[in-house]
């Protein structure tokens, strides 16, 4: 079958949008976690959620493949064609009570890098959905990336892995560099939601290491789609599986990267 980006991003909308209402009957009801790896949680929610998606793409988009954060599965031959998608984005926040987590199914793979998205965060009351080469939405309203030129004036976001034993992978040093020409350094907890409060505006700038296409393929799309910037950590073209990423307004992006290398 043959779909347009547009009809994607209403596909992922849709679906993610389902998931993350059952996502919400969980919030602040003391979820049970388990550890994947240190630091690294999963709920009976983030299950169900996939469970759910991984059933309603087949539905909707049978030809397409599924790769999510707990069963995984493996990406179409040549990149393309298949969905990223995690069920959960911040499953610490969620299992603590803090409102920063989604449902993130990120777009469709055209040569590894995203078209279509949607990024649904129930506990905010905020969605965001986009295509690249449409518009970006906030909540059913067009959104676009930051004007600020001036590093001093900018707000950032970052995170950090699970596993914070060695640099330069636990990123300390590198958030030190930053804070200390920035306005202010933001970390939420979810990379979607850093990514699309990215193409909202309200971050002029986000960067993270060692994240998986899951975490950053629908908010990546969003990013595009509102006339952002997002390259690896040394300048060079993103690989989202690697997950080495910056994502801006495009207008500090390499005053950034030149504090990032």
């Amino acid at each position: 079958m043959s779909y347009s980006p547009e009809d994607l991003s209403r596909v992922a909308f849709e679906v993610a949008s389902e998931a993350a209402a059952l996502l919400l009957t969980g919030f602040r009801k003391h979820p049970a976690a388990t550890e994947k790896a240190r630091a690294d949680l999963v709920t009976d929610y983030d299950l169900a959620s996939e469970r759910l998606i991984r059933t309603r793409l087949a539905e909707r988009t049978p030809d397409i493949a599924v790769v999510a954060e707990e069963q995984g599965g493996s990406p179409a031959p040549g990149g393309t064609r298949t969905w990223f998608c995690d069920p959960l984005d911040g499953t610490t926040n969620f299992v603590h009570g803090h409102h920063f987590f989604c449902v993130s199914i990120g777009g469709v793979a055209e040569a590894g890098q995203p078209i279509a998205g949607a990024v649904v965060a129930p506990a905010l009351a905020t969605h965001w959905v986009g295509f690249r080469g449409g518009p970006a939405l906030r909540n059913s309203e067009p959104c676009r990336v930051s004007d600020t030129t001036d590093l001093g004036q900018a707000l950032v976001g970052t995170g950090f892995p699970s596993d914070r034993s060695q640099a330069p992978a636990n990123n300390f040093d590198a958030f030190m560099r930053v804070k200390q020409r920035v306005r202010g350094v933001r970390r939420c907890g979810s990379a979607a939601i850093d990514l699309c409060l990215v193409a909202d505006g309200t971050y002029d700038a986000y960067w993270e290491r060692r994240l998986n296409a899951w975490d950053v393929m629908a908010g990546s799309a969003l990013v595009f789609a509102a006339g952002g910037e997002l390259s690896a950590l040394d300048g060079t073209p993103p690989d989202l599986s690697v997950g080495h990423i910056l994502a801006s307004n495009g207008r500090i992006h390499r005053d950034l990267l030149a504090l990032l290398t």
